[in-house]
């Protein structure tokens, strides 16, 4: 009887082992994947921070400034291209506007220019708004 007991008191402390023994390998695995993904992170914030600066970089007035200097046939502004309000043309006549014909063959009755600005031609507005 004592031997029985024994040997399931060891089997125990041996399936206990083996347990202990996987959660120490799954944690290692773990921390390796951690470790692994903390290194990708901070591998792709170091590429975020060089493309940001070198964007920085592309912005500075004084390179856009030479590019366009060195690439476009561009002229300094002359005094004498800027005019008074006195010689602009004069603003077109104000059209009025047309009747909708769609909205009289939908509202025969009603008239485009007696019509709100907000109606259509499907949904007239009794009532709403006034």
């Amino acid at each position: 009887m004592m031997r029985l007991i024994h040997i399931l008191v060891i089997a125990t402390l041996i399936s206990a082992a083996t347990y202990v023994y996987k959660i120490k390998f799954d944690s290692t695995l773990q921390a390796e994947r951690v470790a692994k993904l903390r290194n990708e992170l901070r591998h792709e914030h170091d590429v975020v921070a060089n493309l940001r600066a070198e964007w920085a970089r592309l912005q500075t007035p004084a390179r856009i400034q030479g590019l366009a200097e060195r690439h476009l046939k561009l002229q300094p502004m002359q005094t004498n291209q800027f005019d008074t309000f006195d010689n602009l043309p004069p603003r077109p006549p104000e059209v009025p506007p047309q009747e909708d014909p769609i909205a009289s063959m939908i509202t025969p009755g009603q008239k485009a220019a007696n019509a709100r600005p907000d109606t259509t031609g499907s949904i007239g507005n009794r009532g709403v708004g006034r």
